[in-house]
């Protein structure tokens, strides 16, 4: 049988440390589900209009007004969403998130 050598246990044992300071570290949760709130409307023109909230870990609350509609999903107002490195801030302006898939299917 092999013989287990005073570096292995030494290697064992910084291991097991390492494992238990890593369960010990980790919070008991990273998002509180049950506060996570999402609120949509359609309108007759297919138009998706909703919100959704939510609160980080740290108690900052969250929010994202956003519409859907023939222009794409566009975030309306935000503060999760920051502006982009040009300036272009989330107001339903900063234009469509289309889907390069769209002028695939019309070749």
């Amino acid at each position: 049988a092999p013989s287990t050598t005073p570096t292995d246990m030494k290697c064992l044992v910084v291991v097991l440390l390492g494992l238990v300071a890593l369960v010990v570290a980790r919070p008991d949760t990273l998002l509180d589900l049950d506060d996570i709130q999402h609120d949509q409307s359609i309108d007759d023109d297919t138009v998706f209009t909703g919100s959704y909230s939510w609160t980080s870990p740290e108690g900052v609350k969250y929010f994202v007004k956003y519409i859907a509609d023939d222009d794409g999903y566009r975030v309306l107002e935000s503060n999760a969403v920051p502006a982009t490195a040009d300036g272009v801030s989330a107001n339903g302006a900063q234009g469509s998130f289309r889907s390069s898939e769209e002028f695939d299917d019309r070749r």
